[in-house]
């Protein structure tokens, strides 16, 4: 049997595979195993925002790799506490709690703020989350996701969440009140197609939630570190969360994921309330803290607003030139090109062209490329996308 036979026979097949069987990885590029080299513009799903096989990570990782692997969470760590403090320094947060996963995360946030909300009253447990939000496949995180083709399988959910339609204050205002614990929200919504929140919403969340001391979640897994051209992306606006979570690219490519707690809220959790076995993974803490160090860089930063503006110039250059192109949506390099029933053909012919696309919530092409992407490999992208675009016009 070939690996694809062998995938079908052993794994659960719960994942759509690309046919295509990766057998090395370097920078912006994977390699098949004829050594035919494909443009990943998707990173892993935003995990390896330094492309692949980085050598200031791979450098940490082998220095790491002779100390130890695991320790458990009974003695401290520096390559963790080195991370944690970058972190905290870098943003609104007093403390962080590691985790393998975001929507470990997620679930140790729903923890804290249930807790919190006990603090005040027995009835402040209820929770709203945003239409088309996503927060993760656990029970409690999908209880969160509120989107019917990912729950209804599994019926019936975490009871005491109430949804909100996305950027409609009205709805916001009448959900928000004393029951509510915490309110969680995506500052972009990658799931749904690259649906920012506008600035009138976010104003009227932060007004409301301190009338009712209710605590914002804001789910980073995907926009954090770097991926809206600032290190977080709620810094973009006036927003100063209470809780934020972050996993993908914060492990280096490695899995580890984060729970980032404001002052008022570091000592909810008490020991013994909450705890993993492999949250904080030496190695894993190791290799985001060598990714960290890389995208916290002022110059890093520059670097990511500067191809930012000028990947939107470009798109907008070709909306302008293909009706193909309904809408171009999104900050820094989490890009969304609204395409109509035109994605999946997109993605085909991108392929076929040796360009990896990745499509969410099947009409929009998600870009997600390695943050440090060289402006040569853009116009690969972007020449391979136009060509596509000149195809599907002539049909």
């Amino acid at each position: 049997m070939d690996l694809f036979e062998l995938d079908q026979k052993y794994i659960l097949n719960t994942y759509k595979r690309m046919p295509l069987e990766i057998v090395k990885a370097k920078g912006s590029y994977l390699y098949d195993e004829k050594n035919n080299k494909y443009l990943d513009m998707f990173s892993g799903i935003a995990v390896s925002s330094l492309g692949h096989l980085h050598p200031h990570i791979i450098r940490a990782m082998k220095n790491q790799m002779k100390k130890n692997l695991h320790l458990s969470n009974y003695f401290v760590s520096r390559p963790l506490v080195d991370l944690a403090e970058g972190l905290v320094k870098n943003s609104f947060a007093s403390k962080v709690f590691f985790t393998n996963s975001g929507a470990e995360a997620i679930e140790a946030s729903i923890k804290l703020a249930r807790k919190y909300g006990k603090s005040i009253s027995p009835n402040k447990f209820k929770m709203i989350a945003l239409t088309e939000s996503f927060h993760g496949r656990t029970m409690g995180g999908l209880s969160l996701t509120a989107q019917y083709k990912y729950q209804e399988p599994f019926l019936p959910l975490l009871p005491g969440v109430t949804y909100v339609k996305r950027n409609d204050v009205a709805e916001l205002k009448n959900a928000m009140n004393d029951d509510v614990c915490a309110i969680f929200i995506e500052m972009i919504q990658g799931e749904s197609g690259i649906q920012v929140l506008t600035e009138e919403f976010i104003d009227e969340m932060i007004k409301t939630a301190k009338e009712h001391k209710i605590l914002v979640v804001a789910d980073e897994i995907q926009t954090g570190l770097l991926r809206t051209g600032k290190l977080f992306a709620y810094q973009h606006t006036k927003l100063i969360p209470d809780i934020l979570t972050l996993a993908k690219s914060l492990g280096g490519g490695l899995p580890l994921g984060a729970m980032l707690v404001s002052e008022s809220l570091e000592n909810v959790l008490k020991a013994g309330d909450h705890g993993t076995t492999f949250g904080g993974n030496p190695l894993a803490a190791a290799s985001g803290l060598a990714s960290f160090q890389i995208l916290s860089n002022e110059s890093m930063i520059l670097e990511v607003q500067e191809k930012s503006k000028w990947l939107f110039q470009e798109l907008n250059q070709l909306k302008s030139k293909y009706s193909i192109i309904k809408e171009i949506r999104g900050k820094g390099l989490m890009i969304g090109i609204e395409v109509g029933g035109f994605a999946e053909q997109i993605k085909r012919e991108a392929f076929a062209k040796n360009v990896l696309l990745n499509i969410t919530n099947q009409t929009v092409i998600r870009l997600l490329p390695p943050l440090n992407i060289s402006y040569k490999d853009l116009k690969v992208f972007l020449n391979t996308f136009e060509n596509v675009l000149i195809t599907l016009k002539s049909t």
